[in-house]
């Protein structure tokens, strides 16, 4: 796949993840097809994986004892990419327990560290693009509503594109790609617009 001709010449780099660690999770898939999708347009891409990451449940005590290594690698992985984006499954119609801890400990100022007192310093200036991945008609249209404004109040920048892939227990082929091309372009859609504002706001 061709770079449209009005990204900038150099990428930004993207930073690609979802909120879930279970093993068969949609939502895991489709941040699967959109780290692919975006390495075809030519973007340097980092696909992570939370369950790669050891990160206790956020607790201000635990926290006074010292940020765990592990939130300290992913703060540095954050503020390392102009561009991210999140797949966020749904769960009681909001985002999960696990992508709101990871956020908090990622948002949390190191008090000890003059480098990471900020606490927003890994995500100011981010532009962030949304996609969910759901069994029902909505696609977790409800758990995207939810976490925009988290990311808005972190002080990302938050792309008006965004793709919600409803039934997804049968959109995806046995290599974890989406089966139909409409959907496919749906999720290249919030990509580019990602890239490309990052790619702005970052020159």
């Amino acid at each position: 796949m061709s770079t449209p001709p009005f990204f900038p010449q150099q990428l930004p780099k993207l930073l690609v993840f979802a909120g879930s660690t279970r093993l068969n999770s949609f939502n895991r898939q489709l941040a699967g097809v959109a780290a692919t999708l975006a390495r075809a347009s030519g973007a340097e891409v980092t696909h992570i994986e939370l369950a790669d990451f050891d990160i206790p449940m956020y607790n201000a005590d635990l926290e006074a004892r010292g940020t765990p290594p592990d939130v300290m690698r992913l703060k540095q992985l954050m503020h390392q990419h102009p561009a991210w984006v999140i797949c966020s499954p749904e769960y009681n119609g909001s985002y999960t327990a696990l992508l709101k801890n990871t956020i908090d400990w990622a948002s949390s100022p190191v008090k000890s560290d003059p480098a990471w007192q900020d606490g927003f310093k890994a995500f100011r200036g981010k532009v962030v693009g949304v996609l969910s991945a759901s069994p029902g008609a909505l696609g977790g249209l409800r758990s995207q509503n939810h976490l925009v404004p988290l990311l808005l109040n972190a002080q990302c920048w938050v792309a008006p594109k965004a793709f919600a892939l409803s039934r997804a227990g049968a959109a995806f082929d046995t290599q974890g790609q989406l089966i139909d091309e409409a959907q496919r372009g749906q999720v290249q859609a919030v990509l580019d617009q990602v890239l490309f504002a990052a790619g702005r706001l970052a020159g």
